[in-house]
């Protein structure tokens, strides 16, 4: 039998990307202590990548907000009043 997955709303992705954009922010202050014993030259390829990578979580984390932001807007579900 396979196994189905259901999809992630859009409020779960946002919280994977906020949660994956903080653990590469807090990270990043132990990324040197990890590549230290590298050469000067990988250490840089290493950081480099790393900086990439929290670019693009933080691109997709925004990409993501405003779909959110959108999708809000014109969900026509009711809402409980307040």
């Amino acid at each position: 039998m396979p196994h189905r997955q259901r999809m992630l709303t859009i409020r779960e992705k946002i919280d994977r990307a906020q949660r994956l954009l903080h653990m590469l922010e807090e990270d990043s202050a132990l990324l040197a202590l990890r590549v230290a014993e590298l050469t000067p030259e990988r250490q840089q390829s290493t950081k480099n990548y790393a900086a990439q990578l929290t670019a693009h979580a933080r691109a997709e984390l925004k990409r993501l907000i405003e779909e959110g932001t959108v999708w809000d807007a014109n969900d026509p579900t009711p809402q409980a009043a307040d």
